[in-house]
C-alpha cells in the first residue's frame, strides 16, 4: 500500500511512502496538516519519503548557485537555505510538530534535528559532525575531505515546523552538479552508499524511528487530539 500509515495513540503520527511523492503535492499537504496541527485538530506528523529528481530553492537562494538550469526542475520553496537536490535514494523526513509543546525554541529544534541525523547514522557506522558555519551533516574523510551527508532546511508557522531532513542514501549524486548545494563550493556530496555502507530505506527508516525518540521524546505533547 502506498502511503502506508503508522499511527502511535497519543504520540507523533509516523508516515512512510514507498515511491516518490510529487514535490509540489507534499508541500500543499504539508501546509495542510501544519494549519490543523495549529487549530489542535491533528496530531503531530514525521513523514518519510522520497521525491523525483529536482532542485529547491530556499529563501537565501542565489541565481548563480544554479549552474545548470535545464538539467532538472526547479522549485521554490519557502524553507530556509539555497539550492539543494532531492531525488530517489535520498530519504527525505518532513517533520511537523507544535513547538509550543516543545519549548518554543527554533534553535533548540534545529540542533535537535542534527543530533537526529547524527545518531541514524551511527546506527551504520558513520560519524556524522556539525560544521560553524555550515547547515547540515558533515563525513570527513580519511584523506581530509569533508562532504555534506544531510541536508537540513525548516520553516516554522505560528510555532508548527515542517519540512525537515534530507538523508543521502543511495541517490545520483551526479545531479549533484547543478547546483552549488547550499552556497557551499570547496567541499562534497556524499551518501551512505558512497561511503561504502549498504543500507535499505527500511533500514534507515527503522533507524530513524529509534533515534527519533531519543531526540524529541524528552519533551512529548500531552497527547493526540480528540
Amino acid at each position: 500500500m502506498d502511503p502506508q500509515i503508522v499511527i502511535e495513540p497519543g504520540q507523533v503520527e509516523w508516515r512512510i511512502n514507498c515511491r516518490p511523492v510529487d514535490y509540489c503535492a507534499a508541500i500543499a499537504e504539508m501546509e495542510e496538516r501544519v494549519a490543523a496541527i495549529r487549530a489542535g485538530t491533528a496530531s503531530e506528523l514525521v513523514w518519510l519519503l522520497e521525491h523525483p529528481p529536482l532542485y529547491t530553492a530556499g529563501t537565501s537562494a542565489r541565481n548563480e548557485d544554479l549552474l545548470e538550469p535545464n538539467r532538472l526542475p526547479v522549485h521554490h520553496t519557502g524553507r530556509g537555505g539555497r539550492y539543494t537536490y532531492h531525488g530517489p535514494g535520498q530519504r527525505i523526513a518532513y517533520v511537523m510538530l507544535d513547538l509550543r509543546q516543545r519549548g518554543q525554541d527554533v534553535r533548540c529544534y534545529v540542533h535537535q534535528l542534527e543530533e537526529w541525523a547524527i545518531r541514524m547514522l551511527a546506527r551504520f557506522g558513520v560519524d556524522g559532525e556539525r560544521r560553524a558555519g555550515r547547515v547540515g551533516i558533515w563525513v570527513a574523510r580519511a584523506d581530509g575531505r569533508e562532504e555534506k551527508i544531510a541536508a537540513i532546511g525548516v520553516r516554522v508557522r505560528q510555532w508548527v515546523t515542517y519540512h525537515g531532513v534530507a538523508l543521502n542514501i543511495d541517490p545520483e549524486l551526479e545531479d549533484y552538479r547543478g547546483i552549488i548545494p547550499c552556497g557551499i563550493t570547496e567541499h562534497g556530496v556524499t551518501s551512505l552508499a558512497a561511503l561504502g555502507v549498504a543500507a535499505t530505506m527500511g533500514e534507515v527508516d527503522t533507524a530513524l524511528r529509534a533515534t527519533f525518540s531519543e531526540v524529541f521524546d524528552d519533551v512529548r505533547p500531552a497527547g493526540r487530539p480528540k
